[in-house]
């Protein structure tokens, strides 16, 4: 056993996987005070001390209360924001989708009116060449007669 100062080293049994020591302190002064776990001189409370003390535990909790309260309007309120914006977007994008429709819808119409006018032009122009045949073939029959 080795004493170095305040410290005590005791080597135990040797093992084959190593080596054991006992570390033992003792105290630098024997004869030093040892600390009472509570204090020596508790002050008294008094009765006005706990009162000022519960007004205030009761002042934070209200407070504490308050800012919950504040927070859940926030919150409240930009859950509202988020529907209103949410249903503008909503109209805002039937409205284009509208507009897109009404626009496709007038160019077909356009389109198809064009069409229809193309296609009477050359029935008509058909018609002609058939009432062109139909005469001369009539004159080619009063000539032949």
């Amino acid at each position: 056993m080795d004493t170095c100062g305040d410290i005590q080293v005791k080597e135990l049994n040797k093992r084959a996987s190593g080596h054991a020591f006992e570390v033992i302190l003792s105290p630098s002064n024997t004869d030093a005070k040892e600390f009472p776990l509570s204090p020596l001189n508790k002050k008294e409370t008094s009765l006005d001390e706990i009162k000022r003390k519960l007004d205030a535990a009761e002042e934070r909790r209200k407070s504490q209360g308050a800012e919950v309260l504040k927070q859940l309007a926030e919150k409240k309120e930009h859950v509202k924001e988020v529907q209103q914006k949410a249903i503008e977007e909503s109209c805002n994008f039937k409205k284009t989708a509208q507009e897109k429709l009404n626009q496709k819808m007038e160019t077909y119409e356009e389109n198809r009116t064009a069409w229809m006018a193309a296609q009477n032009e050359k029935f008509k122009e058909k018609d002609k060449k058939l009432e062109e045949v139909k005469n001369k073939k009539a004159m080619g029959k009063l000539i032949c007669l």
